[in-house]
């Protein structure tokens, strides 16, 4: 019989205790599995339909032929739905998330999470463990023709507040140097859709919008919504 809840890993780090933890979720009739930072929620397999969505809807901005070779970056790697969901694009030839955490990076270097495992063996996918804010903050070593974000809950709900400046337009306009010409920004917010962070992203990119995503929500016996706001073509 399988156990009705495990811990499967449980670590300090710099932003509090992260733990990673399976249970059996009978609305679901499946495992679930859940990370906590501390006693937040940060993710859960139960909720994953936005995290895929984040990857598909920046990658179908692209004008980008069959046989093209996409570069990706991905900001926060958690239990590695994003990135999967990118690889799944063929046009995806070289893919780096960049994780803060070093035990987020050690569950998927183990495969405790089997909906997504292969990621740290996948040839086209590099797993770091960086600051992505600061990386981003930073003059771009390479560029990119996607980034995908999905670290913080929203971008007035931040982890820590050092990722506030982000959500700038100059934070985002720092950012925007990182990617090539046509290249998109994606970032995946838990709340509706909110003008004043579409207002920002219209101070710093020609096109952007913000998508709903509904998913059916078990434990609600209803539908929830996450947000994915799109962007490219920067304003110069």
């Amino acid at each position: 019989m399988a156990l009705r809840f495990e811990e499967l890993d449980f670590q300090p780090t710099p932003m509090g205790e992260i733990s990673l933890r399976r249970r059996h979720d009978p609305a679901a009739r499946q495992d679930v599995y859940e990370v906590r930072l501390g006693d937040e929620y940060l993710m859960s397999s139960l909720f994953t339909v936005a995290e895929r969505a984040l990857a598909t809807l920046a990658l179908d901005l692209l004008d980008a032929p069959a046989d093209a070779a996409l570069r990706v970056l991905v900001g926060g790697l958690g239990l590695g739905y994003t990135a999967h969901a990118a690889l799944a694009d063929p046009r995806v030839a070289d893919l780096t998330v960049v994780e803060y955490s070093g035990p987020v990076l050690d569950w998927h270097r183990r495969e405790l999470l089997p909906e997504t495992a292969g990621l740290a063996t996948d040839p086209r996918c590099r797993l770091v463990q960086d600051d992505f804010f600061v990386r981003m903050g930073a003059a771009p070593r390479e560029r990119y023709d996607a980034i995908l974000l999905d670290i913080d809950h929203t971008p007035q709900h931040v982890l820590h507040p050092s990722h506030a400046d982000f959500y700038t337009a100059a934070g985002l306009r720092a950012a925007a140097a990182h990617l090539e010409p046509g290249g998109a920004f994606a970032l995946w917010s838990d709340d509706p859709p909110g003008q004043g962070f579409e207002a920002t992203l219209g101070q710093v990119f020609t096109e952007q919008r913000a998508h709903v995503v509904p998913f059916d929500n078990p434990v609600t016996g209803g539908t929830s919504t996450n947000t994915v706001y799109l962007a490219r073509g920067v304003v110069r």
